[in-house]
């Protein structure tokens, strides 16, 4: 691996390698974070804990948290993020150009005006630092929360800088774990496939619901036990991936038309234990966000309506949402009318508040009781 944070941060470089390995595998995502953290804690100073989020790409919704110690996220905190005003709210490092601040930063460096800081301070945090989990691809599936109690130093270009390298490997990470949860206890029809082969090809474990993905896929013949072309080639590709461990959380991406005509997307990576290889392929449907139906269910807005209320929930102003749906200002601010009567709510903050707690607090807080149960935790929001 080069050299990323300077000679002297030679365990912070070995840090970023095994989360980078820890991303490959196929985790559940509370499994995941439990092991990051184990990492973190020898690596960068904090207070008590890292607060873990998963966010919904399309929206940049919280979905999930972790924080060990908190069960239940205080609902006054939610009710914070998405009605008060404030800094350092996780919409806006997701959006921001360098991805990372801390409330210090924000605030000028007095921050106890912050309704986030007094928060903070009740459980003895009084530094913030705000991360985005953002893959290589560009897609944000999380943020992290790391805390320091008065008095510590503060969070510096290095502890920033670390923590920077860390993100595509625990976004890559969380984006694995989810898929990896709903494989493993699928919640519908088109819940994800994961399947672990060896460095034979054979066949190691298959969770429910492969069958159907593979039997989809061109040339592939599951009851003679012959696997489609696409998957062999992207194990291949994964395997290959081993050989290099400069690059320990490469993770390859194939995307295949089924013989139905829709499009399918395999994940794959090589896990290595004790000597041998394996490589873990998840498979999934490439369906759109699943914002976008919910969205033109429950609210019948039209497809314009829907595109303009994602880049609401991302937090983009109307000058951003013009520019990249190719429109005049006007035509925004039209589109903004028709969304608010038929939302029931009056302000862009009305309308995301909305969105959140009636499609993403119920999942939310689903992901709560999932995580005292050891249940896998689930993405996006959820329909009622």
């Amino acid at each position: 691996m080069p050299t990323i944070l300077g000679v002297r941060d030679s365990a912070r470089e070995r840090a970023i390698d095994k989360i980078a390995r820890l991303a490959r595998r196929p985790h559940d995502l509370v499994t995941f974070w439990q092991a990051s953290t184990e990492v973190l804690a020898g690596s960068v100073g904090y207070y008590w804990t890292p607060c873990w989020y998963t966010l919904d790409p399309a929206s940049l919704l919280i979905t999930s948290h972790f924080h060990d110690g908190m069960p239940e996220f205080p609902a006054e905190w939610l009710a914070n993020e998405y009605y008060a005003d404030d800094v350092n709210k996780l919409v806006d490092v997701a959006r921001s150009d360098t991805g990372i601040c801390t409330l210090h930063e924000a605030t000028g460096g007095d921050p106890s005006g912050s309704p986030r800081w007094q928060q903070n301070m009740t459980l003895g945090g009084d530094q913030e630092l705000i991360a985005r989990l953002r893959s290589r691809s560009g897609e944000v599936w999380g943020a992290l929360g790391l805390y320091r109690q008065p008095g510590q130093p503060l969070f510096d270009d290095a502890d920033k800088q670390f923590v920077l390298a860390l993100a595509p490997h625990l976004a890559e990470g969380a984006r694995r774990a989810l898929l990896v949860g709903e494989a493993t206890d699928p919640e519908g029809p088109d819940a994800p496939g994961l399947l672990i082969l060896t460095e034979r090809w054979e066949i190691e474990s298959t969770t429910p619901g492969v069958e159907r993905w593979l039997s989809a896929l061109p040339d592939g013949d599951w009851g003679a036990g012959r696997l489609p072309a696409a998957v062999v080639s992207l194990a291949g590709r994964a395997m290959r991936t081993s050989e290099n461990p400069s690059q320990p959380g490469e993770i390859a991406v194939s995307r295949v038309l089924s013989r139905g005509g829709t499009w399918v997307v395999l994940h794959g990576a090589c896990l290595v234990s004790d000597g041998s290889r394996r490589v873990a392929i998840i498979v999934e449907p490439a369906h759109p966000a699943r914002i976008y139906p919910l969205l033109m269910s429950a609210y019948g807005l039209t497809d314009r309506e829907r595109d303009v209320t994602r880049l609401i929930l991302q937090g983009s102003s109307t000058a951003q949402i013009a520019a990249e749906l190719v429109v005049s200002a006007h035509t925004v601010q039209q589109h903004l009318k028709n969304i608010f009567e038929k939302t029931g709510v009056r302000s862009r903050r009305d309308l995301v508040a909305k969105v959140f707690f009636a499609h993403y607090e119920p999942r939310f807080r689903d992901n709560e009781h999932r995580t005292i149960d050891n249940k896998p935790l689930r993405g996006g929001p959820k329909s009622r």
